[in-house]
């Protein structure tokens, strides 16, 4: 997959962007506060459409923007080309806030080829991006929270549905709880759960099936990159802990062998245990209000053989285990969707050491289409630079190099 041009209007630091894009290596240098990420981001958006860093829509449209009154509409356009397809294809995505009467409100709209998608989740899965930022070091380090965003932000990328069966789970687990609640508060006929443990454990199931299956794909290949990255000195798992274990029902750190088992469940088994369970913990989880069961409180980990990582690993190896993670969702995401997914490094080159930033370059090398941001040119090989075109970055403004 190739990203033919980018224009973005009204995003981040960026009034109006329009350039045509390269193959293989575009290295973005410039000081921090300049655009870089937020070039990256805006490439990014068009695979998940979320941002990875934004706590709402309406930080990533322009700030000087906002003040000239509504309504704002922020635009990201990419086209691009496909593998084996012979017409480049068109994504654009709008960001419009406007008032309602009782205050802003901030819509989406996703166009995919000319034709306006009537949920925006149609368009995922058309264009395909890996991303690193330094602060996704907090996928290992961090609340599970982040590693489940992460997981689920790959799965749309790639499993049909994926995202909308997320986001009607969420609707519903948020119509149990407040039942749970009322029920709690008020008392009540407890039957009236049925239908809601019914829909969270049939919707949970799939989810949970999808990411077993995932992980355990995802782990194959990390362990690999892994091995590569660290000359044959460390061996990397992933591990998946699901709130609910299949068998047990514990929430626990599954074995490479039972998380084989939960990826080859058929959903409608898992679902039938994990609707018995939610029944059986009605009457603690209506004294608690919160559904305590699910998806939603799954985790995994990053296992260095028995070592806990996001515990015990150094700066350096958490590092490159995030960096082994992302090649993997490399070849994951082309295995599971035939094309080559384009990759977004944010100073990825940091806090390497000399031997690993040449390991990494050399197979940077060997990429369809990169884009790397930095300070300091210094730090790449003068071989990996004479391939790459250079591009500045100045508040918001981009000047290629020849």
């Amino acid at each position: 997959m190739r990203l033919l041009r980018l224009r973005l209007e009204n995003f981040r630091n960026y009034v109006r962007l329009d350039e045509p894009l390269p193959s293989g290596a575009v290295l973005l240098i410039g000081n921090n506060a300049q655009g870089k990420t937020n070039l990256l981001e805006a490439i990014y958006y068009f695979a998940t459409l979320t941002s990875f860093r934004a706590r709402s829509e309406r930080e990533l449209l322009n700030f000087d923007a906002l003040g000239h009154g509504y309504p704002v509409v922020g635009r990201l356009v990419a086209e691009f080309q496909r593998e084996g397809e012979r017409s480049p294809h068109q994504m654009e995505v709008r960001l419009i806030l406007d008032t309602n009467g009782d205050g802003e409100r901030l819509r989406r709209e996703a166009l995919v080829d000319g034709v306006r998608q009537k949920r925006l989740a149609d368009a995922l899965g058309m264009f395909n991006a890996v991303l690193f930022l330094p602060d996704m070091l907090t996928v290992v380090t961090g609340a599970p929270e982040g590693r489940r965003r992460y997981l689920d932000m790959v799965l749309s990328q790639a499993e049909p549905n994926y995202a909308a069966r997320l986001a009607e789970y969420r609707q519903v687990l948020a119509q149990r709880n407040a039942l749970l609640k009322r029920l709690g508060e008020q008392g009540g006929d407890e039957s009236r759960l049925d239908f809601w443990d019914a829909r969270v454990a049939q919707l949970g199931a799939a989810l949970m099936v999808a990411r077993g299956k995932a992980l355990d794909e995802l782990s194959k290949r990390a362990r690999r990159a892994h091995w590569a990255l660290t000359r044959e000195q460390e061996n990397l798992h992933l591990r998946y802990r699901p709130a609910y274990s299949p068998g047990d029902g514990e929430a626990r750190l599954l074995n490479a062998d039972e998380a084989r088992l939960v990826a080859r469940l058929a959903p409608e088994t898992l679902a039938a245990e994990l609707h018995r369970a939610l029944v059986r913990r009605r009457r603690e989880e209506i004294a608690r209000g919160v559904t305590t069961l699910g998806p939603h409180r799954d985790d995994f980990r990053f296992l260095e053989g028995q070592r806990d990582l996001g515990m015990y690993g150094s700066r350096g190896q958490v590092r490159t285990a995030m960096l082994a993670l992302k090649m993997a969702e490399m070849a994951w995401l082309q295995a599971r969707t035939g094309f080559r997914p384009v990759l977004l490094l944010d100073e990825i080159l940091a806090e390497l050491d000399a031997r690993r930033r040449d390991d990494l370059q050399a197979h940077l090398a060997q990429s369809e289409q990169v884009f790397l941001t930095t300070t300091d040119h210094a730090l790449f090989r003068p071989t990996f630079l004479a391939h790459s075109q250079v591009w500045r970055l100045r508040d918001g403004v981009v000047f290629p190099e020849t």
